[in-house]
């Protein structure tokens, strides 16, 4: 199986650019004026130029003010504190405070177009130091 992350944007020359800056990426390819391929992280991740207020699924409005989703992506890093910098620096929010856990550290990250996401700095074994054994 093959992953692909796409996000909706409704301005893609600056999400192209926040993107390639936050997350120090590459474009891979242009698809016309309404879709950016940017390449550098294990997965492709595709900019789709989408203005605010079409419908998206089960008929609503895109709306870009920052929204919750149960469907977000996590970037790990081996620098938390650095990577948020950089984020910022490129026009991301930090939400909350990192959390430190067992397994590592987490920052509840906005960009600039209403889409969560977060940073993800493994310790010691990463999750398997919560992970229950298979049965």
């Amino acid at each position: 199986m093959d992953v692909l992350i796409n996000i909706d944007v409704d301005d893609l020359e600056r999400a192209t650019t926040f993107y390639l800056r936050a997350f120090n990426l590459s474009i891979g390819r242009r698809f016309g004026e309404e879709v950016v391929e940017l390449v550098g992280g294990t997965v492709p991740i595709y900019l789709l130029a989408k203005r605010a207020g079409t419908l998206a699924a089960a008929a609503q409005p895109r709306d870009y003010a920052r929204h919750w989703t149960p469907v977000h992506f996590d970037v790990v890093v081996e620098d938390i504190d650095a990577a948020i910098m950089c984020a910022q620096a490129a026009g991301a929010v930090l939400e909350q405070p990192v959390r430190t856990s067992a397994w590592g550290k987490l920052a509840l990250m906005a960009d600039p177009f209403g889409h969560g996401f977060c940073f993800v700095q493994f310790l010691g074994r990463g999750y398997d130091e919560i992970a229950t054994p298979p049965a």
